[in-house]
C-alpha cells in the first residue's frame, strides 16, 4: 500500500511516516496544503491519502473534495485530526472519504482497516 500524507504539521508528517513505514505501508509523499496535495496525488497516484482536517488557513474537507474531483476514490481517502470525530460528524458524512481517524488512535492497522486493506 502506497500512502500520501497531507498535514500542515511537519512533526506529524515525520512521525506518521515512520509509523506507517515500520508497519509496511510505503509513504510516497507528503504535502502541507491543497496545491501540494493535488500535485503529489496526480504525480504519485497513492493507494491511500491521509488528510488533516485542519490545515492552518485551509480545510481538509476542501482538500478531499478537490482530490476527489481529480479522480481520487473515496475509498482511498481518510480524514485525520486531533479533534474528536463528533466535532465533524455531519461534514464527514457528506465528504468523499472512507472514514475518520483521530490522531491519538493513529496506527498502521487503523489506516489499513479504513482503507479496506486489512
Amino acid at each position: 500500500m502506497r500512502c500520501l500524507i497531507v498535514d500542515d504539521s511537519a512533526q506529524f508528517r515525520t512521525t506518521a511516516s515512520t509509523i506507517l513505514q515500520r508497519g509496511g505501508i510505503s509513504v510516497v509523499g507528503t504535502a502541507s496544503n491543497t496545491a501540494d496535495a493535488l500535485r503529489c496525488y496526480q504525480e504519485l497516484q497513492p493507494d491511500v491519502t491521509l488528510v488533516d482536517v485542519d490545515l492552518g488557513a485551509e480545510s481538509g474537507f476542501d482538500v478531499v473534495q478537490a482530490l476527489h474531483e481529480v479522480g481520487a476514490p473515496a475509498s482511498g481517502m481518510i480524514l485525520i485530526s486531533t479533534h474528536a470525530e463528533s466535532d465533524f460528524t455531519d461534514l464527514i458524512a457528506v465528504s468523499p472519504v472512507s472514514g475518520f481517524l483521530p490522531k491519538f488512535a493513529f496506527s498502521t492497522q487503523a489506516v489499513r482497516n479504513l482503507a479496506g486493506s486489512a
